[in-house]
């Protein structure tokens, strides 16, 4: 007897079905019944290459060598009459030989006062130096002093120059300018309360604890230094 053509579309749905589930089944028993195979330990170059960078560094045993001191700390070591030295001072006034120099460094003066520095005698109008590198901290007139200038050595920013009695400063000298050693930064004269006509360049080097107190410190001989100066 023929089938209608609704039971047949139903029969066809029913033996799809059976094989697709037949199939599912199949895949199912046929993969877990598979026997597993265990993955290879990994080897000893592979485990090296596993660690960590951070933990294969070997802490260094040895003691680094210590950092080399600044200039400035290298300066604080030596005493200052050594760190002038090393300075190569020129003697402040152009044309004046060592030999020329006198040590008037204990010399009295007006008021009970010891001199603390040495006089240079020259000509008016004489070139006055920079003795060593060294930054012009102030450029001040003074009663005593007449036109004055303070500078601060540049390797060694605790020793100041200061030069006094001048005529007048170098042509465009400022405060803050950095003179080179040997460079003109003002002219020899009387003024302040040098004896008229004692044309002469007052030169004091003293040591200060603060830089930013360059007007007063501990005096230190120029004579000494001066008579070693290169001409």
């Amino acid at each position: 007897m023929p089938l209608s053509p609704r039971k047949r579309v139903l029969l066809i749905a029913v033996v799809a079905f059976a094989a697709l589930a037949a199939l599912i089944w199949y895949l199912s028993v046929a993969y877990w019944a598979q026997p597993v195979t265990p993955l290879p330990p990994p080897t000893q170059g592979a485990a090296q290459e596993a660690v960590t960078p951070a933990a294969s560094v070997t802490p260094q045993t040895g003691t680094p060598a210590p950092a080399a001191p600044s200039p400035q700390a290298q300066n604080d070591s030596l005493d200052p009459a050594s760190a002038l030295a090393s300075m190569r001072p020129l003697i402040p006034v152009a044309g004046v030989r060592a030999e020329e120099l006198r040590d008037t460094f204990t010399d009295s003066r007006s008021e009970g006062r010891v001199h603390d520095s040495i006089d240079i005698i020259a000509p008016r109008n004489t070139p006055v130096v920079a003795s060593v590198d060294g930054r012009v901290v102030r450029l001040f007139q003074s009663v005593k002093g007449g036109i004055t200038l303070y500078q601060i050595a540049a390797s060694d920013e605790r020793i100041v120059f200061y030069y006094a009695h001048l005529e007048r400063y170098a042509d465009g000298l400022t405060e803050g300018h950095v003179a080179r050693r040997g460079e003109t930064i003002g002219y020899v004269g009387d003024t302040g309360n040098a004896t008229p006509g004692n044309t002469h360049l007052h030169f004091q080097i003293y040591r200060v604890a603060d830089p930013k107190r360059f007007w007063s410190g501990e005096n230190i001989n120029p004579y000494p230094l001066l008579r070693n100066a290169e001409r």
